[in-house]
């Protein structure tokens, strides 16, 4: 009986190696066997090399994906916001890298809870603006990038613009209100302030009283308020009698004295007779 020839190696299995024998030393790894042992067959049994691993799609070779989805583009951010609580104050903020939607629902979503959170204590009042104000670079950032693509999952949703959000209307409406009535009250007190103070000052606009002139007093007596009527109408209360021109001049037994304000260049007195 015929001995069987031993196996064939071929190239690209480095591991099968000829036997020793009177053809010499097996050959070096990796190289085909040098001798009479034939090179492998071609066709479709051939072994073929084994494919390279295909990554998965990640935008533009070499540049960072957002760290929520992976997507690209992404661009490197902070997102800010703030609470304030009496006197406690809390500073927050997201650094990282964000595609568009990723950007975008973390800024919605920071400055909604800023502006309904933000106020509650005395420096947030100008904290929060300004976090809100800083907080428009980064969403100008967002709305410049292209829709996401290649992420590992999907994006996060950036839901209604913050306009739309109740809860940011509903802070909105307040700190209107807020501002309104601080504005008014404002008002109220620079209005009633100048007042009182050219008042005591004695430039305020009350008409300058001519002897003979009857008058009504619409305040107390001791903050005079003076409108001239007519000697006959029915509440006419005073009539002007004399001025006290110089300081020993003194108002006849049961007249009254007008403040100052009422007389010639707010210096001189006028005497006032009670006509009942």
């Amino acid at each position: 009986m015929a001995t069987p020839p031993p196996p064939q190696p071929y190239a690209g299995n480095p591991y099968q190696q000829p036997p020793a024998g009177p053809y010499g030393q097996p050959p070096a790894y990796g190289q085909p066997p040098a001798g009479p042992y034939p090179p492998p067959p071609a066709g479709p049994y051939a072994p073929q090399p084994a494919p390279y691993p295909q990554q998965p799609h990640q935008g533009h070779p070499g540049a960072p994906g957002c760290q929520f989805c992976g997507a690209q583009p992404a661009v490197q951010a902070t997102v800010r916001g703030h609470q304030g609580i009496l006197y406690v104050m809390r500073f927050l903020s997201r650094k990282g890298v964000f595609c568009r939607s990723c950007g975008l629902a973390t800024y919605r979503e920071m400055s909604a809870k800023t502006l309904w959170q933000g106020w509650w204590s005395p420096l947030s009042l100008a904290i929060t603006p300004i976090t809100l104000l800083v907080n428009l670079g980064p969403r100008s950032r967002f709305h410049k990038l292209a829709e996401p693509t290649g992420g590992w999952r999907p994006p996060l949703d950036p839901g209604p613009s913050l306009l739309r959000r109740p809860v940011a209307l509903t802070a909105l409406a307040v700190v209107a209100l807020a501002a309104l009535a601080l504005t008014t009250l404002m008002v109220i007190g620079l209005v009633s302030g100048g007042r009182a103070d050219s008042e005591v000052a004695g430039i305020d606009t009350a008409q300058t009283l001519a002897v003979g002139d009857c008058v009504h007093n619409d305040g107390d007596w001791d903050a005079q308020d003076l409108r001239t009527t007519d000697c006959g109408a029915a509440d006419a209360q005073y009539k002007a009698t004399s001025r006290l021109e110089t300081s020993q001049a003194t108002c006849a037994d049961g007249e009254f004295i007008a403040d100052l304000r009422y007389g010639p260049g707010g210096t001189t007195a006028t005497c006032l007779k009670p006509l009942r």
